[in-house]
């Protein structure tokens, strides 16, 4: 199949480029000749964010949102910022930068949703269900140049046969490529290694949210309520915090962010969002209430000096693909969007290059700019340390400090087992807290289990030789859905894979201590539906 232009990814980068490059091929008269590769089963299926949303994105793109029904029904109407102790809370001034006027309490799938259809109203095609499996690369030009994509292939067996419902893989070919995998996507690292984008770029680093939606009961419930939380059950060395986002209909998305760049290997991230629901300024909400979802994903954390070279012969990265996300905002859809229109309008000129400048000439730049210092500042400072040094940098500087840190990347930063004590975490309790198995039904992951595993161990002897015995096997700590499990035998421990578990947050691709674990994409249409999480 050939396109004049494929998207990779329906998420809102995704189809914010979609949207934007069909409107300029009807305001010219012509037809659009575009399509959107999704690996979901459907659109919004591996959509997760929080989501207090900036709206001037949308706006701008399509300007009657409210009249076509968005679905952005809850507007932000109070903000907290809290220091959590283990039995304490302690209200915070709430920075400029956290300030949600104006701003709406979203669930980003289904946002994601309503952009397919302004996009397939629009002529676009949509296939979800479809992984892009390769890259298509020319191989007669002296620079190898992006033709395309090829989807994975389907009714293949865990032994690599083809069965009867074997399907090959289809090359989807195209005049320009976007990628639009969000954070850790697979063809985007390998673009990023193939055309060493990241040469003059600080190591990208990540974050793991963890979130749950909840209805709770109608006298608990604030609509529009925003609160963020510092502190504990982290300590002043692990950066992150929570989040409790009021929705309407008595729904709140509450959840946990944590720093992938921490350093004790015993810290299980999930583990520590269910101690977090327990806190006494916390529990109360969610008695008489019942979890409905459940997910987890992986973030950008890295700014403005971990954005790679966005352009490469055929194509260009948007979106989290690039990492456009504000992490001292805790927001990244609005400039998603963004970045997508500003690629589109490049690739309808058939001037992909023109895109890079664009971007720095825009809002993303400048507000990616001015908090690039933020998320390094905690990491050498500590939690206390780093809102000193954030009230500095945004109040005194503006921003604009004359220095701008770098990272070291998250899978350097764990130390050896024999510098910390085993944690030894509180038992679920089954109302406020649950088992990981439990969470992972209700991300409704599924997976053929009869496939070739999509979690790949370069060096399997090193599960054991390092991880297990250096690291006390940190992955099976850090997946936030039970993938990684140390089975003891006779013949000695080993490492059992479960992919069946896996919800797709790439945090073992990002974390493993060895770079061990490749996340590669199991069959279209796996993984879990998180619906309107």
């Amino acid at each position: 199949m050939e396109y004049d232009l494929a998207i990779i990814g329906a998420g809102p980068a995704g189809l914010s480029a979609a949207i934007r490059y069909a409107q300029l091929c009807r305001q010219k008269n012509t037809t659009p000749n575009i399509c959107v590769l999704e690996k979901g089963a459907s659109v919004g299926a591996h959509i997760l964010s929080g989501a207090v949303f900036e709206p001037h994105a949308l706006t701008q793109l399509i300007p009657d949102w409210k009249a076509q029904g968005a679905p952005l029904r809850t507007l932000a109407t109070q903000d907290t910022l809290t220091y959590l102790t283990r039995h304490k809370a302690w209200r915070l001034p709430t920075p400029k930068i956290l300030n949600n006027k104006g701003n709406y309490i979203i669930s980003l799938g289904e946002l994601c949703q309503w952009l397919a259809k302004q996009a397939e109203a629009l002529g676009v095609d949509i296939f979800p269900g479809f992984c892009a499996d390769q890259l298509l690369l020319s191989e007669n030009s002296p620079t190898p140049q992006v033709m395309g994509i090829k989807t994975g292939a389907m009714g293949i067996n865990k032994q690599g046969e083809k069965l009867a419902t074997y399907q090959p893989g289809m090359d989807i070919l195209a005049k320009q490529t976007l990628f639009a995998e969000g954070c850790r996507g697979s063809l985007s690292q390998q673009l990023i290694k193939k055309f060493n984008l990241d040469q003059h770029a600080s190591p990208q680093i990540y974050g793991l949210g963890i979130k749950e939606l909840w209805e709770i009961a109608p006298d608990r419930h604030i609509p529009g309520k925003v609160m963020h939380t510092l502190g504990w059950p982290l300590d002043n060395q692990t950066y992150g915090g929570g989040f409790i986002y009021h929705l309407g209909k008595n729904l709140i998305s509450i959840g946990l962010i944590m720093g992938l760049d921490y350093q004790n290997p015993y810290l299980d991230p999930y583990e520590l969002f269910q101690q977090f629901k327990h806190h006494p300024d916390i529990r109360p909400l969610l008695e008489r209430g019942r979890c409905l979802k459940y997910g987890a994903r992986a973030l950008n954390e890295g700014g403005l000096q971990s954005i790679p070279k966005l352009i490469f012969p055929g194509g260009a990265l948007i979106g989290c693909s690039a990492g456009f996300m504000n992490v001292a905002k805790l927001k990244g859809s609005h400039n998603a969007m963004l970045s997508g229109m500003l690629a589109a309008e490049a690739a309808f000129d058939l001037k992909l290059s023109t895109y890079p400048l664009k971007l720095k000439q825009s809002a993303i730049y400048q507000e990616l700019y001015t908090a690039r210092n933020l998320k390094p500042g905690f990491k050498w400072a500590g939690t206390l340390g780093g809102l000193i040094y954030a009230a500095l940098d945004q109040y005194v500087l503006k921003g604009h400090a004359p220095w701008t840190f770098k990272h070291l990347a998250d899978y350097t930063q764990l130390q050896d087992k024999d510098k910390f004590k085993e944690i030894v975490y509180p038992k679920p309790d089954g109302l406020i807290s649950f088992d990981k198995l439990l969470s992972v039904s209700r991300s409704n992951t599924f997976h053929i289990e009869n496939q070739p595993c999509h979690l790949q161990l370069t060096q399997p002897k090193l599960a054991i030789k390092v991880n297990y015995q250096k690291y006390a096997s940190p992955e099976t700590r850090y997946c936030p859905a039970g993938v990684y499990e140390i089975i003891e035998a006779e013949q000695g421990p080993y490492l059992q894979i479960n992919a069946q578990n896996c919800i797709h947050c790439k945090t073992c691709d990002i974390k493993d201590p060895t770079q061990n674990i490749i996340w590669t994409p199991p069959e279209g249409g796996g993984g879990p539906n998180y619906g309107n999480l």
